[in-house]
């Protein structure tokens, strides 16, 4: 089965399936075939000869990267399939050409920027920690953020699962009808994270709204809206993770 020419899990990863340490999993789960067989981890394909099976699909080989910046409405959760019928970002690409999957994930009950790509390579970089992709969310909590409070989220939390890194906090502002706004940037990636952060301090949190992606802004795009990425934002992102 040792073909020649591309890993099996990079193969996948560049079709679009997930990312390429997710691969890994499926292939060691028993759930990729190639050429009819169970495949291994460590295979190697041949995209011109090889056929792969995943989920009961044949899975073509890449051609054209996408890259887009989809703006996730609340109660929308950030995954292809849902077991229970609940919608999910998938929803929203049933009728485009590419397989797109979703760059990391954004709670059930949050909102806004995703970047939906079939480039697993790009899917990698901008989730692994080494390259310290920084996340920008507009927050409205209960409250007033106190002058010690800010402080405390801005050198870091103790959680359940450790000390977080530092964040960084502006535009503060009172809310009219009682509460305090903030934009708070992190690049950590942990489940729940602002949330779990704002309640390790004393306050709830009534919206939180995903505005930036290191170099990508949500912007005015409208929510349950997607675009494709201007050609300066796709050469700043290409920067950001070489």
């Amino acid at each position: 089965m040792r073909c020649a020419h591309m890993r099996l899990q990079k193969y996948l990863a560049d079709a679009g399936v997930a990312s390429r340490r997710k691969c890994e999993e499926l292939i060691s789960r028993g759930l990729v075939f190639v050429n009819g067989n169970p495949a291994e981890t460590g295979c190697v394909v041949d995209p011109e000869r090889d056929i792969v099976v995943y989920a009961g699909k044949r899975i073509l080989p890449a051609q054209e990267h996408v890259v887009l910046m989809f703006n996730k409405p609340q109660c929308v959760l950030s995954t292809m399939h849902d077991p229970q019928g609940r919608t999910t970002v998938a929803d929203y690409f049933k009728d485009f050409p590419q397989r797109l999957y979703p760059v990391g994930r954004l709670d059930y009950d949050s909102e806004g920027l995703m970047i939906m790509t079939n480039d697993g390579a790009l899917a990698y970089r901008m989730m692994h920690p080494k390259f310290m992709v920084e996340k920008t969310y507009l927050v409205h909590c209960n409250g007033s953020l106190s002058v010690a409070e800010r402080s405390t989220l801005e050198h870091g939390v103790m959680l359940e699962d450790g000390m977080t890194a530092p964040a960084r906090i502006q535009n503060m502002k009172s809310l009219k009808l009682g509460g305090t706004a903030f934009e708070i940037t992190i690049h950590e990636g942990r489940n729940r994270q602002v949330r779990r952060m704002l309640a390790a301090v004393g306050h709830d949190t009534l919206l939180l709204r995903r505005i930036a992606m290191g170099p990508i802004s949500l912007g005015g795009l409208a929510q349950g809206k997607w675009r494709s990425l201007t050609d300066e934002e796709a050469e700043k992102l290409g920067l950001l993770l070489h």
